[in-house]
């Protein structure tokens, strides 16, 4: 009688978590199913396709044209791209003209997403996240930017169709910036930028520089385009991008006014809105001063935090329009200079307890001292001046922090650097590795008085080059990319002797503590505790690595 009623009692028990556990199931296969419905983008409305038909016409082995518009790879090792048109026509010949680079780079860009996240479970989950987060991309982005990406899309690769339509993803792409706040609630380019004019500048002329510090990997940062836009509306103008991307992160028009981008401290966003760097591209491609580039600003929601260092030629100075979900200023330093790292200045913001925070706990503040150091030392600027500053590896007081440290103006991870001079309307783009080879000199006005490409030829400004940097000859520099090796070895778990890795690179903390977790990870953990110990005597990047540094100190004291 009693086992009667016990197996009835969990028989009902059963019956009930199943009656539970069923129903959480089917809540989850809803809400896969209305992430996959509400996550699907349906492409704009396209009356006239026959941009379609155009067929690229090979000049040589790296150089094609269709009609005006012309893609070929330089001797600098950049690509330099001219397209001209509606939205949608030049989005195709954008993809014609690239279609090597654009699936190559895609190619790079997932593989680099798998190193990171290598649990195909967590990288299935994270597709439905960004489709449930992205719901409403669509909605926030100008029919105009849509149609040019639709146009791209018709060139990308077809074997990342589990993504999404090549329209879907080449649309997430734009907003990846974002999703990283999204995801990690941190930046993930750790930019710097500053500007001269009057008499901070040697010759009285606006001078911006800027290192955009995104890493996605080597390889993604191989393949830069250097792209100039002829559009059927606003202002002509350049942007140093990759292939697939129309978004801007550095830029300038023909009026000589530039934008660029430096991510900030933001609270986790709960939907998406219009991407950071189409809000740039349409500054560029519509704004000719300040005003109006604030004014373009103010009219976009954005669900992440971010600077725009703007440039002005018709304002002859430079100003920062910071911009958060809530709220944006524009902040003036009312002197002849300016410097942007990845925290905010103005009086709205700066004394905020988050922006405070990523301030004194990151990077940011360490590189704005250094920044606002070197401007000093360097007198009257220039553009030689710009670029040094712009390569500078040091920390304060010129102290060696180690090659590669975040806190360090140049940490060696540049998908580009730049140089703008807008009244003349000539950029300085920085060629391999990093911001250490040459810099590179594009002649706006030159540029867009070409009418096409008619024989393959360089089309830069040679007159104008910035010589590399003296620091690639020498042993450190080779220690450093040797450094680089052996860490991406040691991290994938290769058999090595862990002292080679901070003996590459003594002054960085990161190499001690890259040994360190190697040492640990093996069980050895007095081999491990004491590179810790070393890494908390040098010059660490932000308050997260050094907390991560005790705590394994701690587990190297519990587990000995």
């Amino acid at each position: 009688m009693n086992k009667g009623k016990k197996r009835s009692g969990w028989r009902k028990l059963g019956r009930a978590l199943l009656f539970i556990f069923g129903g959480i199931l089917l809540l989850l296969i809803a809400l896969i199913i209305y992430v996959v419905s509400v996550g699907h983008i349906n492409p704009p409305d396209i009356a006239d396709k026959s941009a379609l038909k155009l067929e690229r016409k090979q000049l040589d082995p790296s150089a094609y044209t269709i009609g005006n518009n012309w893609f070929r790879k330089s001797n600098s090792g950049l690509y330099e791209m001219y397209v001209e048109g509606k939205p949608f026509e030049r989005g195709v010949i954008y993809g014609k003209l690239s279609a090597e680079l654009v699936k190559r780079q895609e190619d790079n860009f997932t593989d680099q997403i798998k190193k990171m996240i290598p649990s195909q479970s967590y990288l299935k989950f994270l597709r439905y996240f960004v489709g449930f987060f992205n719901r409403n991309l669509a909605n926030n982005i100008e029919e105009e930017n849509k149609e040019e990406i639709y146009g791209i899309s018709f060139s990308a690769s077809d074997k990342y169709d589990f993504i999404g339509t090549n329209y879907e993803r080449l649309l997430n792409y734009h907003a990846a910036h974002d999703i990283g706040h999204a995801l990690q609630n941190m930046a993930l380019v750790g930019c710097t930028s500053f500007a001269t004019w009057n008499d901070a500048s040697a010759d009285s002329s606006l001078i911006i520089g800027r290192n955009f510090d995104f890493y996605v990997g080597d390889k993604f940062a191989e393949d830069k385009v250097i792209a100039f836009y002829h559009p059927d509306k606003g202002f002509n103008f350049m942007i140093v991008t990759w292939a697939g991307f129309t978004g801007c992160a550095s830029g300038m028009n023909q009026e000589g006014l530039t934008v660029t981008i430096n991510a900030d401290k933001s609270k986790i966003p709960t939907g998406s809105a219009t991407p950071v760097s189409l809000v740039a591209r349409e500054i560029l491609q519509y704004a000719k001063n300040i005003d109006e580039a604030y004014a373009i600003a103010k009219k976009h929601t954005m669900f992440v935090s971010e600077s725009f260092l703007i440039g002005s030629a018709f304002d002859n100075r430079a100003a920062i329009i910071e911009k958060t979900p809530d709220s944006m200023e524009l902040y003036d330093p009312k002197k002849n200079f300016i410097t942007c790292t990845n925290h905010f200045q103005g009086e709205n913001f700066k004394a905020t307890p988050e922006n405070i925070k990523q301030r004194d706990e990151t990077a940011s503040g360490y590189r704005f001292e250094r920044l606002t150091e070197l401007l000093k030392e360097k007198g009257p600027n220039t553009v030689q001046n710009t670029v040094d500053i712009l390569r500078d590896r040091f920390g304060l007081q010129g102290r060696d922090i180690g090659v590669g440290n975040e806190k360090a103006i140049n940490q060696f991870i540049a998908h580009h650097s730049v140089v703008f001079e807008p009244k003349k309307k000539l950029v300085w783009v920085s060629t391999a590795p990093w911001q250490m080879g040459e810099y590179v000199c594009y002649n706006l006005d030159s540029i867009f008085s070409m009418h096409g490409l008619h024989t393959d030829h360089e089309v830069y400004d040679s007159s104008r080059m910035i010589a590399p940097d003296p620091f690639m000859q020498t042993k450190a520099f080779i220690n450093f990319k040797a450094y680089r090796s052996l860490k991406q070895a040691a991290q994938e778990g290769a058999q090595l002797d862990p002292k080679l890795i901070p003996a590459l690179d003594p002054e960085f903390y990161h190499a001690y503590v890259v040994a360190g977790d190697y040492a640990f990870k093996h069980g050895n953990l007095e081999e491990a505790k004491g590179f810790y110990e070393v890494a908390l005597t040098k010059v660490i990047a932000n308050k997260s690595e050094e907390i991560h540094i005790r705590k394994q100190i701690e587990l190297c004291n519990k587990k000995s």
